[in-house]
């Protein structure tokens, strides 16, 4: 054995290296020094801007991705053929597992516009991202201009006789159709944890709202829910879907539909470790046991995330 200096040894063919955790990193380390990081059973090395590893380091995330609620559809005049309710955003969930010091990409989707004029449909949602996860934007609801409920995350619902639109496998449901009928109300859109109730065949009259598709609840919350369907007979305008949940707008009445909510990206780690976001990432983060959940409600196409 041969001591070398600065508390490195050299034992036959083997060189030992200064081993410790993150927080025992050198105050003022050199360029070009390597050492063991213990917390994370890593080598790492100073560049001269900041410690890299040497090989690959990754920490468990669980994560919940939704994109913007689709909006809903006009009515065709102030108390007649209701519009439909905006689709839910598609909503994705599970664990992914990521490596540190890596910026990974995310996106919030907005939720879609109303139909703000007599017979247009609403906007669909924008979708939401994360990792390799792309949440699609609700559905749009349909309104007597363009019946149909558009496809998306989770489908719009339809109006004055059209079909509900397709939700996406895995993400979210069907809208409900609507009754070509002048009093009854316009199509539910789908949600997450259900379809959107379908009134093809008239059985909900103007006094009423055909109910959404319900959401799922995850991390404390419910997110993705459908909107209803507008109601007929001077019902009042779609309800405006709150920020940040995914839900679908509802259809108008009376006679602009509702926009759909804004998207969500919840990630939630071990408080060992930690997450730093881009400037122009909004997010806010608690410290659930030994856990910490990072809501994020406003990230720009160039956004990341990285982990340490």
């Amino acid at each position: 054995m041969a001591y070398i200096g600065n508390g490195v040894y050299q034992f036959e063919s083997n060189l030992i290296l200064p081993a410790g955790t993150t927080a025992e990193r050198p105050a003022s380390p050199v360029q070009g020094s390597v050492r063991f990081n213990t917390t994370y059973s890593a080598y790492e090395g100073y560049d001269g801007t900041g410690w890299v590893y040497l090989n690959d380091v990754t920490i468990p995330v669980e994560y919940l991705v939704i994109a913007g609620g689709g909006g809903g559809g006009s009515a065709a005049t102030s108390g007649s053929r209701a519009g439909g309710g905006g689709g839910a955003g598609g909503l994705l969930t599970g664990t992914e597992t990521v490596a540190v010091s890596v910026h990974y990409g995310v996106f919030i989707g907005a939720g879609g516009a109303g139909g703000s004029s007599l017979g247009s449909r609403g906007v669909n949602g924008s979708d939401s991202s994360i990792f390799s996860f792309l949440a699609t934007g609700g559905g749009s609801g349909g309104s007597s201009g363009s019946t149909a409920g558009s496809a998306g995350g989770s489908g719009g619902g339809g109006s004055t006789g059209g079909g509900g639109g397709s939700g996406t496998v895995g993400q979210g449901n069907n809208g409900g159709g609507s009754s070509a009928t002048f009093t009854t109300a316009g199509g539910g859109g789908g949600g997450a944890g259900g379809a959107g109730t379908d009134n093809s065949a008239g059985a909900i009259a103007y006094s009423s709202g055909a109910p959404g598709g319900v959401g799922v609840t995850a991390f404390g919350a419910t997110y993705a829910a459908g909107g209803e369907g507008g109601i007929t007979g001077g019902g009042s305008q779609g309800v405006i879907a709150s920020a940040n949940t995914g839900d679908g707008g509802g259809g108008g009445g009376n006679p602009n539909g509702g926009a759909g909510g804004s998207g969500v990206v919840i990630l939630k780690i071990p408080t060992a470790n930690s997450a730093t976001f881009s400037a122009g990432v909004v997010q806010t983060s608690a410290t659930v046991g030994s856990y910490t959940v990072y809501t994020i409600t406003a990230a720009g196409a160039s956004d990341t995330v990285t982990f340490s």
